[in-house]
């Protein structure tokens, strides 16, 4: 489960109703009710919190964000899309990470899921990170 307040429009996430689960972005907040307007491959509807899933943090996600990968003479993998930067120590750990935007440089964030990772991005770059 996603707490309300963790969630944007923009975010991606994973969507549960009966059983099945969809993958989809979140493209409209009904605060005064605490739903959540996910748009999936099927349709866009609304959700309560507890059938949100978050999408792990993984090397995949990150190549589905549009993410280049880049291993230095460490083996650490950098992560690239523009002027934004994501080292993890190895590929698939992202357990300990660096992220930086120009000057704005963070250590080990609270970042486990690929909304916090949109939100992060936000932060830094005032731009919503897509799969574009």
């Amino acid at each position: 489960m996603i707490k309300f307040q963790d969630i944007q429009i923009g975010d991606y996430l994973q969507a549960e109703y009966e059983g099945k689960v969809w993958d989809g972005e979140v493209i409209g907040l009904q605060k005064d009710q605490q739903l959540v307007q996910v748009l999936t491959n099927v349709q866009d509807f609304w959700f309560e919190p507890n059938h949100l899933l978050p999408i792990p943090l993984s090397t995949k996600a990150m190549l589905d964000l549009n993410f280049t990968p880049l291993r230095d003479e460490q083996g650490n993998i950098k992560f690239t899309k523009g002027a934004f930067r994501l080292v993890t120590p190895d590929s698939g750990n992202f357990s300990h990470f660096e992220m930086w935007y120009r000057e704005d440089k963070r250590h080990n964030p609270h970042v486990q899921y690929v909304h916090e990772l949109q939100n992060q991005y936000f932060e830094m770059t005032k731009v919503h990170l897509t799969k574009d």
